[in-house]
């Protein structure tokens, strides 16, 4: 049987350290029978040479679009915007299947190229569940940034750079010192707290001292009676973990904002679902991501009000790059290793009919 080839792009994502491939995942699909190309990355948390030791060959930073057709391209976040075709097969986060701003040009270049896109956020077993996400460390940071982000206001001053973490105790420990030793006293809430990015974000709520009592951990039941909720306004730290998959109404918005006047608590929003531009975006009070380098987005809360900032990173994960990236890439295993067989196994068939779906749009849209 052929050696099935596939390839790992680096990242072109500012601040992006994360890997779709570790060295542990790919020495374990150069063993099931595939050659592993590496683009050369200093961005990337792992070290060019971690991966030539287990038997990858590396190749030159961002090469892929030379590639062979025939030869898959592995990644995490979208690529840089661009009109050209797309003529390979693209594993990825391509943010274009749920209208976001941009969505039908984006998936333009595969029609365009005559290429496959298989959406990493859309691949899910026979129950619907996704085979991989980096849902626990998005929230785990998240938390971790919107207590940050607390530690600074409380300053006076806005959230400087995030630079990553080395490991999930070195990010308690320093949010624990951004707080003074502990985040005992302050108040979150987290909608979203049943999945993984939700029990993150709870877990390191506790971890930096959070009294147990002092989260309010919500999910569909207590969110069922529609907002906006009073309660957001009633702590300091409201993170977001849904999954935004339909149109719900609004968890918060400017009227109540500022409406509430001096009486509001809340001070961080953390958006990690991080549905910016969606049309359904349920905290429709910013309109942009905002990056490592400026965490924070003010909010008009009204003249003479407390001050209020959102934290919209889209890989917040990326804070904590080696864990993140092991634990991800170590779930997505099992259906690489069925690649080869990508025309029966369900995950990718039903990824590739989706795919179809959303391109038969995309044209519809672009005029093609």
């Amino acid at each position: 049987m052929p050696r099935q080839p596939l390839w790992l792009r680096c990242e072109k994502k500012e601040f992006e350290r994360r890997a779709a491939l570790t060295p542990t995942t790919a020495k374990r699909l150069i063993d099931a029978g595939f050659d592993i190309s590496v683009e050369r990355d200093e961005q990337r948390i792992f070290d060019d040479a971690e991966y030539e030791a287990v038997g990858c060959t590396l190749v030159a930073n961002n090469s892929w679009p030379n590639a062979p057709v025939t030869t898959p391209i592995i990644g995490l976040k979208e690529l840089p915007a661009s009109d050209a075709p797309l003529p390979h097969t693209h594993i990825q986060f391509a943010h274009c299947y749920k209208r976001q701003a941009g969505w039908s040009s984006v998936l333009a270049r595969f029609h365009r190229g005559g290429g496959t896109l298989y959406d990493l956020e859309f691949l899910a077993d026979a129950t619907g569940r996704r085979v991989a996400a980096f849902g626990y460390h998005a929230g785990f940071a998240g938390a971790a940034a919107g207590a940050l982000a607390v530690a600074a206001q409380k300053k006076g001053t806005p959230l400087g750079l995030l630079e990553p973490f080395p490991n999930e105790s070195a990010m308690v420990t320093g949010v624990k010192e951004a707080l003074g030793g502990s985040g005992r006293g302050l108040k979150a809430l987290v909608i979203g707290a049943l999945g993984r990015c939700g029990r993150g974000a709870v877990d390191l709520l506790r971890k930096v001292g959070l009294e147990k009592d002092d989260i309010l951990k919500w999910d569909l039941a207590e969110t069922a009676k529609g907002g906006p909720f009073q309660e957001i306004l009633d702590v300091d730290i409201f993170v977001n973990c849904i999954y935004l998959s339909s149109p719900i109404p609004h968890f918060l918005t400017y009227e109540q904002i500022r409406g509430a006047g001096k009486e509001r608590r809340l001070s961080v929003v953390v958006d990690v679902s991080c549905d910016t531009t969606n049309p359904h975006n349920p905290i429709p009070i910013y309109s942009i991501n905002t990056t490592f380098s400026s965490p924070t987005v003010p909010v008009d809360a009204g003249a003479g009000n407390p001050p209020l900032s959102v934290i919209s990173i889209d890989h917040l994960p990326t804070l904590l790059p080696r864990e993140a990236s092991e634990q991800f890439s170590s779930d997505l295993l099992p259906s690489l290793l069925e690649f080869p067989d990508r025309q029966t196994a369900p995950v990718w068939v039903n990824a590739e009919k989706l795919f179809k779906e959303k391109i038969a749009e995309a044209v519809e849209a672009e005029g093609l």
